[in-house]
């Protein structure tokens, strides 16, 4: 009985210590391009309804962070180094660089940073707590240490097992946003021609 209690005390203590940040962002960054569904809710302090979205996503380490909102309306975003660009309904494309807005301008950088399991850019801008959960899950709580980023959220908490499979961010306001992501794939590891076309404007 004794030896079938430390057995089982061994396996537990192995599933609880499964991963580390370091492991996790080494496997992200061994990913060069991930490709996803999204679903997003927004529950907004004073409606009696969540706000709906969703669509797809694409992430390329050399390229930037690619996301096409489908419902409730087209929606697109593309994040760079360079600049952030929004294109609603058809519309002529807006562009943020980091002259003419630093604030969104470091929100764009924060959002790749949370995609990627950034450590450097999220110590930066965060107190970081890390939990390995069972079943190989862990999540990540942020806490904003600096402005504007304290200004703007209580908390984001990230989720996950092999890909990173929820955002929600709570908010100043109230609000609260939950994002989840499926149908992740990693492959092919390099983008295709049409891809690659949805980073230029």
């Amino acid at each position: 009985m004794r030896k079938r209690f430390l057995c089982a005390l061994a396996l537990f203590s192995l599933n609880v210590q499964a991963v580390t940040l370091d492991q996790l962002q080494q496997r992200f960054a061994s990913q060069p391009v991930v490709r996803a569904d999204f679903t997003q809710q927004r529950e907004i302090k004073g409606m009696a309804q969540p706000l709906k979205s969703s669509g797809k996503l694409l992430i390329a380490q050399d390229k930037g962070l690619w996301w096409q909102q489908a419902k409730p309306f087209p929606l697109t975003l593309v994040l760079d180094e360079q600049r952030m660009v929004q294109v609603m309904n058809g519309q002529p494309p807006q562009i943020i660089t980091a002259d003419s807005n630093p604030q969104m301008f470091q929100f764009n950088h924060l959002l790749r940073a949370l995609f990627q399991a950034d450590r450097a850019v999220l110590e930066q801008n965060f107190a970081i707590d890390f939990s390995a959960l069972a079943n190989d899950r862990w999540r990540i709580i942020l806490t904003p240490k600096s402005a504007p980023l304290d200004k703007l959220f209580n908390n984001i908490t990230l989720q996950g097992k092999s890909q990173l499979d929820a955002i929600e961010l709570n908010d100043k306001q109230g609000d609260v946003t939950d994002i989840h992501f499926t149908n992740q794939q990693l492959t092919p590891r390099t983008l295709s021609e049409d891809e690659k076309q949805r980073f230029v404007f």
